[in-house]
């Protein structure tokens, strides 16, 4: 996967080939070929791969309540995650979507677990008495699209996007999920 990565960031998905990678492989290349195909079988389980890793780095829920571990999630992928070879090869696999139904199969099966993550986390927050009684699914669908349309232009264009993301997602989550506490 270290290989696939490797060659992936180095050369792009058009110019990538199982050669390339295996350039990148300190084992045997014939082990590629015996396990995959081709480039898109490997890229596939790259995905899970890298998915899964992706997981492992975001924070474990927050013993201070379904608020808390809300900002703590958003600050990681907006703020903390800064690796720009990680989005882009994201990126690059993602618009493969577009004309591979393997991989839409793949991103929507994603896509769709971590929107469950978010409306289970703000289903718990309406529990606490958090969070306002809004839609859990539509809430974590537009969290779910800011996050990923700040990795896009993570990956494709420079500037600040993380932190104007995640304030703005702030003045949302003020104005439209947290519920108003009176001062004490």
């Amino acid at each position: 996967m270290a290989a696939t990565f490797q060659a992936l960031s180095r050369h792009g998905y058009a110019d990538l080939t199982i050669q390339r990678i295996g350039d990148e492989f300190e084992k045997s290349k014939s082990l590629l070929y015996h396990h995959y195909d081709g480039k898109d079988e490997l890229l596939l389980d790259f995905l899970e791969f890298m998915l899964d890793r992706f997981e492992e780095t975001v924070p474990p829920e927050d013993p201070d309540g379904a608020g808390d571990h809300l900002d703590t999630i958003l600050d990681h992928v907006l703020l903390e995650a800064d690796d720009g070879d990680f989005f882009g090869a994201m990126v690059e696999l993602r618009a493969q979507a577009a004309h591979d139904q393997a991989y839409r199969d793949h991103f929507t099966r994603s896509d769709a677990h971590h929107r469950e993550g978010l409306a289970d986390l703000i289903r718990s927050g309406i529990d606490e008495g958090v969070f306002r009684a809004v839609d859990p699914e539509a809430t974590a669908t537009f969290i779910h699209t800011a996050v990923l349309g700040s990795m896009v232009q993570r990956a494709t264009a420079e500037g600040p996007v993380g932190r104007t993301i995640r304030d703005e997602l702030d003045a949302y989550l003020r104005s439209e999920l947290l519920v108003e506490r009176s001062p004490e």
